[in-house]
């Protein structure tokens, strides 16, 4: 099982690389318009993605000029936001959308759907990611789709995002 399991994953990590490359690269130069200036970049994460956020804040190789974020943290148009959510229809999410939409601030969306012109989050954000994450990966005995990887991929999208931010703000090895 493990061997379906690592080519499921591969195939889910091929498809954002393929299909997301170009909204992955725009997202870095959004976060790094608050890099370079006198901005921060915040990530408002819900439900699992808060690992995203986790691991940019305490991981090894930490996202620069990147601060935690609560739903009381006032942004100001120097700043740049990420949302990561599951789905485009996090109530949460969305409201921080539009909240960020109606005071002029850019800001990207993570989420599993495609952007379509029913999705009001991909609508309301300057950038858009797509997970491509459409159910389970792996079937169980029952009939069953099990394995949903929203945080994995995630986790996968913000590595990409932070390798050409690290670049856009010329941050080499050594400086981390």
């Amino acid at each position: 099982m493990s061997k379906i399991l690592t080519t499921q994953l591969s195939g889910l990590l091929q498809r954002i690389t393929q299909s997301e490359e170009e909204a992955i690269e725009e997202t870095a130069r959004l976060l790094a318009q608050a890099g370079i200036g006198e901005g921060n970049v915040y990530f408002a994460c819900f439900g699992e993605m808060q690992v995203v956020e986790l691991n940019a804040l305490q991981g090894v190789e930490h996202f620069a000029k990147l601060q935690p974020w609560t739903n009381n943290t006032v942004v100001s148009e120097a700043d740049r936001l990420c949302i990561f959510t599951r789905n485009a229809q996090d109530k949460d999410a969305l409201a921080l959308a539009q909240k960020l939409n109606n005071s002029f601030i850019p800001f990207a969306a993570v989420a599993s759907e495609v952007a379509t012109t029913e999705n009001l989050l991909a609508d309301l954000a300057y950038t858009y990611i797509s997970t491509r994450i459409r159910g389970g990966l792996l079937p169980n005995d029952l009939g069953e789709r099990i394995v949903v990887p929203h945080a994995m991929a995630a986790l996968f999208i913000y590595e990409a995002v932070k390798i050409a931010y690290d670049e856009m703000l010329g941050l080499d090895e050594e400086e981390l």
